[in-house]
């Protein structure tokens, strides 16, 4: 597997996408509405992820990008995930992990001090995933927070120690878990759409019509 650094334009991020929204589609009955502009995205205010296997095939994307306090719901510090999403031939192989945890460090090294993500009640997995990364509960943000199945959810990012400033780079080689399944997530047309892996089918419109 190997992760990369991309523009939420990128060919590859497009196609995974649309496919995403059409699971938020299945799922909610309409794709994500959230409007996202590439260059919120663009380092150091935020980050596109892009996964692709042995073949060159693109199978998952996670992106985050800077959130301060305003009248839908954000604080200061925030750096709210999206379009966390694992294709279902890649599921459970522990790839959403990887991406989230790598998100995190990104978010860290910038300066960002909370995790913050939207999902929706249809998407189990991704709530069990998010959960069993340290994501509590939050008051609800963003387009969706009007909406009686959207979920919010949240995770302080500790300080990055002291020393050369981390980042993601441009490209890594993931080494995902064995065969055993994990908690999934499902997209949410909330926030980043589609299933990551529980690979959440798309967490965070991080997936629901809600990085």
């Amino acid at each position: 597997m190997q992760l990369r650094t991309v523009r939420h334009d990128h060919p590859d991020a497009r196609k995974l996408n649309d496919r995403v929204q059409l699971e938020y589609t299945e799922r909610y009955g309409q794709p994500d509405l959230t409007e996202m502009d590439p260059a919120q995205f663009d380092p150091p205010n935020g980050l596109y992820l892009l996964v692709h296997d042995e073949d060159g095939t693109p199978v998952a994307t996670g992106a985050w990008r800077a959130q301060d306090r305003n009248d839908e719901g954000y604080a200061d510090g925030d750096a709210e995930i999206k379009r966390m999403y694992v294709v279902p031939e890649a599921r459970g192989r522990g790839i959403a992990r990887l991406v989230l945890a790598a998100l995190e460090d990104s978010a860290r090294a910038a300066g960002r001090v909370r995790m913050v993500l939207e999902t929706g009640t249809k998407q189990p997995e991704a709530i069990g995933l998010y959960l069993s990364c340290g994501y509590e509960p939050a008051a609800k943000f963003g387009l969706y927070r009007f909406e009686t199945e959207s979920r919010c959810f949240a995770k302080p990012l500790a300080p990055a120690p002291a020393g050369p400033e981390a980042a993601v780079p441009e490209t890594a080689v993931l080494e995902p878990a064995g065969p055993a399944r994990e908690p999934g997530a499902a997209p949410s047309p909330h926030s980043a759409p589609g299933p990551a892996d529980a690979d959440p089918a798309g967490t965070a419109r991080t997936a629901q019509p809600s990085a």
